[in-house]
């Protein structure tokens, strides 16, 4: 198999196993962070709420994103030997790349998944109430910009970091991607907060990233903005060390099996 190839199947292998796996930890984030609070918004019942989007976008969105990082990396590498830029811009410029292609396929899912999430309505009926009630199609893309917003400097500093320990330590892709997904969660928590109140807003207004910033600030300062943050960071280091380490595995597999004899 080519590079792309060995990408997009390991992308999507590496999707589909982490949002399985720590599905219950993101409804706990989400329900911590809904306007209504978390016992309104659902408490403990439910944990996979909404799994139905997640699954139907974990493979593609995860397959596209490593397909577009691995394309931009080995291009960014060749300007790097050329123009000698640092390999921390490459892999960073490279995850940026990758997410904004990405976003395409999970925002839908993450709006209808985090309805679903804090809500009473199953996956599917959740995606027709937003069709019907939210815009149409423009209703699945609401909060596009604020999850930029938290997932470029999020992808940044997670990738950035997980390169640099397997380059400079050799650090097993797992446990590497364990400590980068972990520390870029904790640091764009803020970010993650203000982006789950725009995609649960129910009109435009309340929708508005500023207004939520504003909002959040008035009711408990800092404080709100890393409400979640302990079971968001537990969910993505973990999270971060099987999304990372399964694609590493899968992709490190196809290769060896696909070398000449």
């Amino acid at each position: 198999m080519n590079h792309f190839s060995t990408a997009l199947v390991g992308g999507a292998c590496s999707g589909m196993a982490v949002d399985l796996m720590f599905f219950p930890l993101d409804t706990i984030k989400t329900r911590l962070q809904s306007p209504q609070g978390f016992l309104a918004a659902g408490g403990l019942r439910g944990m996979y709420r909404g799994v139905g989007s997640t699954l139907a976008a974990s493979a593609p969105g995860a397959a596209l994103f490593f397909a577009t990082y691995d394309m931009v990396k080995r291009h960014g590498s060749q300007v790097q030997e050329t123009w000698g830029v640092p390999a921390a811009a490459v892999h960073m410029t490279a995850a940026t790349v990758a997410e904004a292609a990405a976003c395409c396929v999970r925002v839908p899912a993450e709006v209808v998944k985090q309805r679903a999430q804090v809500g009473t309505r199953s996956t599917w009926a959740t995606f027709q109430w937003t069709l019907r009630h939210q815009g149409g199609f423009r209703g699945l893309y609401r909060g596009y910009g604020a999850t930029l917003l938290r997932e470029v400097p999020f992808t940044a500093i997670q990738f950035g970091l997980y390169e640099a320990l397997r380059e400079a330590r050799g650090t097993p892709a797992g446990v590497a991607g364990g400590v980068a997904g972990g520390a870029a969660a904790w640091i764009t928590c803020p970010l993650d907060v203000v982006k789950t109140r725009v995609m649960l807003a129910g009109d435009a207004s309340s929708a508005a990233v500023w207004n939520n910033v504003t909002e959040l600030w008035a009711s408990r300062g800092i404080r709100a903005f890393f409400a979640g943050a302990v079971p968001r960071t537990l969910w993505i280091s973990a999270g971060g060390a099987v999304f990372l380490g399964v694609y590493d595995a899968v992709t490190t597999t196809l290769r060896n099996d696909t070398k000449p004899l």
